[in-house]
């Protein structure tokens, strides 16, 4: 269940990169790159990233490294300590209900849904292709 305040504090760091940032015309699939800020805090890191590749079958993301836009050091933080569970599957699934609560309804879902698809999962695992 999406939790409000996290969400608005997400859709404006989302729509600041959406907005303020040329993707580029090769442009063929988004990711949201997940990352372990610190295992002991359970704060996990988001970046959002533009690849010149998508293979919707590949679920280790190897076309997710063909990377060709990054918000690179404009990292959105997602802290878990006050959920029951504060594991980085579960911190998995709380950011994917946020970005598809975006792609449904958020001021610049159509730069992520005209991609051919958007990714998510921790930079050492696999990805969830979302759309």
């Amino acid at each position: 269940m999406i939790q409000q305040p996290i969400y608005e504090e997400f859709v404006h760091w989302l729509d600041d990169m959406l907005e303020n940032n040329d993707m580029p015309e090769e442009t063929k699939a988004f990711c949201f790159n997940l990352y372990e800020e610190s295992a002991e805090d359970h704060v996990y890191g988001v970046q959002l990233i533009a690849a010149g590749e998508f293979d919707p079958e590949d679920k280790e993301g190897e076309w997710a490294c063909e990377e060709i836009w990054s918000c690179e050091e404009n990292i959105f933080t997602v802290d878990t300590s006050d959920e029951e569970d504060t594991g980085r599957e579960h911190a998995q699934v709380l950011i994917r209900e946020m970005v598809e609560e975006y792609l449904g309804g958020g001021k610049y879902r159509d730069i992520l849904n005209n991609a051919q698809g958007t990714a998510i999962g921790f930079v050492d695992g696999d990805l969830d292709v979302i759309n």
